[in-house]
């Protein structure tokens, strides 16, 4: 047995067995259900390809429909399951009664705008933000780059946030559908929606042939397990099922899912301390979402989430035979820095990205989770179709 195949394992039985023993410090065991869902999270992303920004330009260039279809499939899973988890929580939704921290946000024009800088990002840069780390974890430096843009997005955001929020964002609605419909009729709504979608996807598409992941032979020995689970890649559907399931799991025990607080907490901390940011960002710490306090970087549940993925994800591309250097020419370079700094400052505004603002909202019955998916599809449309006439 290779090298390769023993590390991989070990590493994924180590990051498990590092949150058993996290479970066991002082405040330590929300943080340790975090770090276990972070591992599957990236285990499941990197496994199964699952990116948002590559499964629209699939579609939109090749009309390939399996990755939009996979995407489709988790927010229904995770909006069916959420409905069920918090429903059970509050029997009567209202406006002003919601649990603390679902990911509903205030609507306006500022929030589509920023979707669409988000989705412009992701163009430049090739992928979102949670698709950066587990690129990351497979070798490619050019999201070091992509990263770091995301740290200066954030900065950028966090001075232009109260110009924005006296212009506009203070008197913006927060509209929960559940409140506005009741639990049955918003999950039956969104649900409709989603399959429109599906159906217009699957209708306007090329249907590709089976791929590997697909065509996958019975397990019949050990070594087709380890293969299956390991070094072969996992279906987009199947991607889409667990990362939909995650959605709505973690959330009975800690906060929804989201991968940009820990940056965005670590450049308000930065900011905060040499006075390169506002003192007070007005109403930002009273809304949902991928918050950004200061907070204490090795015990929270955002950056053990966040451990969890880059864990997960290096142990799949590990296992997988997928890490590689690689070093990246200055363009790439250039347009990945770029291409973070539009996800950065967009995930700020927005009060969170693909994960946080766009999945977990939707799976929250947020319509701020459908306005920032519209803003950042156009834009990713838009930005394909220049791309290819100015290549």
């Amino acid at each position: 047995m290779s090298l390769q195949k023993i590390i991989a394992p070990i590493l994924l039985a180590a990051s498990f067995g590092f949150a058993y023993f996290l479970s066991f410090v002082d405040g330590g065991r929300i943080c340790a259900f975090a770090l276990a869902i972070g591992v599957v999270f990236g285990f499941a992303m990197q496994k199964s390809r699952f990116c948002f920004y590559c499964h629209i330009r699939d579609y939109v260039e090749d009309k390939n429909p399996n990755g939009v279809l996979a995407l489709i499939l988790a927010l229904a899973i995770g909006l069916i399951g959420y409905t069920i988890v918090v429903s059970s929580w509050l029997p009567v939704a209202s406006p002003n009664n919601r649990p603390p921290d679902i990911h509903v946000g205030p609507v306006s024009e500022v929030l589509f705008l920023a979707g669409a800088i988000f989705g412009f990002g992701m163009v430049l840069s090739k992928s979102c933000i949670s698709a950066h780390w587990y690129h990351l974890s497979e070798g490619a430096i050019a999201s070091i780059f992509a990263l770091l843009g995301v740290a200066l997005g954030f900065f950028l955001g966090f001075n232009a946030w109260n110009s924005l929020y006296s212009l506009r964002i203070a008197l913006a609605p927060i509209e929960w559908l559940n409140a506005r419909f009741g639990y049955s009729i918003a999950l039956v709504l969104q649900l409709a929606l989603l399959g429109a979608i599906a159906a217009f996807v699957w209708k306007f598409s090329i249907k590709p042939a089976k791929s590997a992941a697909e065509n996958q032979k019975p397990i019949s020995t050990f070594k087709d397990l380890y293969d299956r689970f390991f070094a072969q890649s996992w279906s987009y559907a199947i991607g889409g099922a667990i990362i939909g399931a995650l959605g709505f799991l973690i959330v009975i025990w800690t906060k929804p899912l989201g991968v940009t607080a820990t940056i965005a907490s670590l450049v308000r901390a930065f900011g905060d301390r040499f006075g390169l940011i506002p003192t007070r960002l007005n109403g930002l710490d009273g809304f949902a979402g991928c918050g950004s306090l200061p907070q204490n970087f090795w015990l929270n549940t955002d950056a053990t989430l966040l451990l969890g993925l880059i864990l997960g994800s290096f142990a799949s591309a590990f296992g997988a035979g997928d890490f590689e250097l690689q070093k990246p020419a200055l363009k790439e370079i250039g347009l990945n820095f770029v291409g973070g700094v539009l996800l950065g400052f967009g995930a700020m505004i927005a009060l969170g990205c693909t994960i946080g603002t766009l999945l977990s909202g939707i799976h929250a019955s947020a319509l701020s989770g459908w306005l920032f998916a519209l803003g950042m599809i156009l834009a990713i449309v838009c930005g394909l179709k220049l791309k290819k006439r100015f290549a």
